[in-house]
């Protein structure tokens, strides 16, 4: 969400739009949401963003109101708010947020981090089940490299209507397996293309740099017990192969439909990605 905050942030300078940046910058205990997390409040505008909802947020959306009204004393005017939940606010998560409250300015612009990336997915074909994942990656922070052999293979992808956190980069190649070259270490990569040797190529490929974060391959335990023996046909190792997620998803989440695979699907890559140093 922070990417879209701060390009809302940008679109709202440009206009000559009166607003306030609010910004967690400390705290303490439970709480709403971490340090470095943004809101934008405009003053004859909308909204964009969270702090985390509740009293708290209420009272510093009103405040930032307040000061996005009042006459500037000085060009990026910066002020402190201090929040015991429970006591001053009745919230029961019972910690304490320090916010800063600073009228967009371009300093307050140039200044604002670019956001943290939970992780960067190569997503291994553009059927129904990666458009699914796609677009229930809409509002993450993320990168994806959407890769398919087919050019056509996009034609019916309906990208979400609002702005999306995830940075998507389709590619359309042919052999499909070289661009594993392109990937980093670490990277994440999800196989589900259209068909199951280029499945195994794919996954031949990744296993043999074997510098993946997280590799998942769609299918049955039946399909990964016949990757496996093709696999270790082609001397890839034992260990690296018990790092191979077949099937893909969160155990005990049943159905088949793309979307509830996908549900399944960006739920796992979150559990298994580092968490963002600021939310």
């Amino acid at each position: 969400m922070s990417r879209l905050v701060r390009e809302q942030a940008q679109r709202a300078w440009e206009a000559g739009s009166r607003a306030v940046i609010v910004h967690v910058i400390q705290v303490a205990g439970s709480v709403p949401r971490g340090v470095g997390t943004r809101m934008l409040v405009e003053a004859q505008g909308p909204i964009t963003g969270t702090i985390g909802g509740g009293r708290l947020e209420w009272e510093a959306i009103a405040a930032a109101r307040e000061m996005a009204a009042q006459t500037p004393s000085g060009p990026e005017e910066v002020r402190e708010l201090d929040f015991p939940l429970g006591p001053r606010l009745g919230q029961c998560c019972g910690g304490r947020v320090r916010l800063q409250l600073t009228r967009l300015g371009p300093s307050a612009l140039q200044d604002w981090p670019e956001p943290a990336l939970r992780f960067t997915l190569h997503l291994w074909g553009a059927g129904h089940v990666g458009q699914a994942i796609v677009q229930a990656l809409h509002g993450i922070e993320a990168r994806v490299r959407w890769l398919d052999e087919r050019e056509e293979a996009w034609a019916d992808f309906q990208a979400p209507a609002s702005p999306s956190t995830v940075q998507v980069e389709r590619v359309w190649s042919e052999p499909l397996e070289s661009e594993v070259a392109s990937a980093r270490a670490g990277d994440f990569h999800l196989v589900l293309t259209h068909r199951h040797d280029l499945d195994l190529r794919i996954c031949l490929a990744l296993c043999q740099r074997n510098d993946f974060g997280f590799l998942g391959l769609i299918g049955s335990a039946t399909k990964r017990a016949r990757f496996e023996h093709q696999l270790l046909e082609r001397a890839i190792a034992r260990a690296t192969l018990d790092r191979m997620v077949c099937p893909i998803g969160l155990p005990g989440i049943a159905g088949k439909e793309p979307a509830v695979i996908a549900a399944s699907v960006v739920a796992q890559l979150l559990s298994e990605s580092a968490p963002p140093e600021s939310r």
